[in-house]
């Protein structure tokens, strides 16, 4: 019968690998400034100024590239709840403390170099993102009231959050980058994509640690995250037609989420070939077999439906030319 440890427990004994992991994050991470991927020369004034106010044909961005930037941008621009998120369930103390002021601070560069090209570029209107970015800090991010009620989210369970999250935001900056046909977004996503995925070891070997030190504390959690797994985003204005918009067009969908977020990640953490669970830790462990079962057969469901919408909209299209 393994002890369940306490959240202060848990911090307390998960420290040195946060140290380690802090220290080895800024030995790799390369030093980088938004401005130097934000093309200044195709700025200009806006009519308060003397210049001229937005127009959707100065946009350069397709629909689906607009989308999924300002999808990106509102996630990025969520920072303070995450901020308070992670100061409320692991620390501001010591390496912890220091970990997630880094991260803040990393984080907060992604939003600042992404909304710089958007409005220097004048890729969206930049009234209706402002107007969106309100709404979404005003609404802030936490778990919902149910999710609370069945999980009482703790340091495990944010370190494991936190991982496919930071999975998933790499493959949506990346894919994002693809569909904007501008060398110097995709540089961009591309270098924010690095960051992510960066933190996303960071957060990783962290709960690696965890599941070593409490193997059903952490069974438990991880299988919860999966099963339950939301994009921090979902709170924003048009969030639901905005995914699925990102999913129909490959930047974020089902197979995605599956193959290249939740997979690897089981994986590594080789949640199917441990043997340090107890029974408890392995009935969870079940749950998430079958779990990842159906996933597989939504994902099959998805393509088709994707593939039967596509194909009539082509058709749509060659009957209207």
């Amino acid at each position: 019968m393994q002890r369940h440890l306490t959240d202060t427990e848990i911090l307390d004994e998960l420290e040195p690998v946060v140290e380690d992991g802090l220290n080895h994050h800024v030995a790799v991470a390369k030093e980088w400034h938004p401005h130097d991927y934000v093309p200044w020369d195709r700025g200009r004034n806006f009519a308060a100024l003397g210049g001229q106010d937005w127009e959707p044909e100065q946009s350069q961005l397709s629909e689906v590239a607009k989308v999924a930037m300002v999808t990106n941008l509102l996630t990025e621009d969520n920072l303070p709840s995450y901020h308070r998120g992670a100061a409320e369930h692991f620390s501001l103390d010591r390496a912890w403390g220091q970990w997630v002021n880094l991260w803040t601070a990393e984080e907060n560069r992604h939003g600042i170099v992404i909304r710089d090209y958007l409005v220097v570029t004048r890729g969206v209107d930049p009234v209706a993102l402002e107007r969106a970015r309100m709404e979404h800090m005003r609404n802030g991010y936490d778990p919902s009231e149910e999710e609370r009620r069945i999980h009482e989210p703790g340091p495990l369970m944010i370190a494991a959050y936190a991982t496919l999250q930071e999975l998933a935001t790499r493959v949506s900056h990346r894919n994002t980058g693809k569909v904007c046909d501008d060398p110097l977004a995709e540089s961009m996503l591309q270098r924010v994509a690095t960051d992510e995925n960066l933190h996303m070891v960071f957060y990783r070997n962290v709960f690696s640690a965890g599941f070593d030190l409490s193997p059903d504390q952490a069974m438990e959690a991880v299988c919860a995250i999966i099963e339950g797994f939301q994009m921090p985003g979902r709170g924003m204005p048009n969030w639901r037609r905005n995914s699925v918009i990102m999913a129909k067009h490959g930047i974020y969908d089902l197979r995605q989420h599956l193959e290249e977020v939740v997979l690897p990640t089981v994986k590594k953490w080789r949640i199917f070939e441990r043997d340090d669970v107890t029974a408890r830790g392995e009935q969870r462990r079940e749950q998430l077999a079958r779990y990842l079962e159906d996933l597989g057969k939504q994902v099959l469901r998805f393509e088709e439906q994707r593939d039967r919408m596509l194909a009539r909209e082509a058709a749509k299209a060659e009957r209207i030319a």
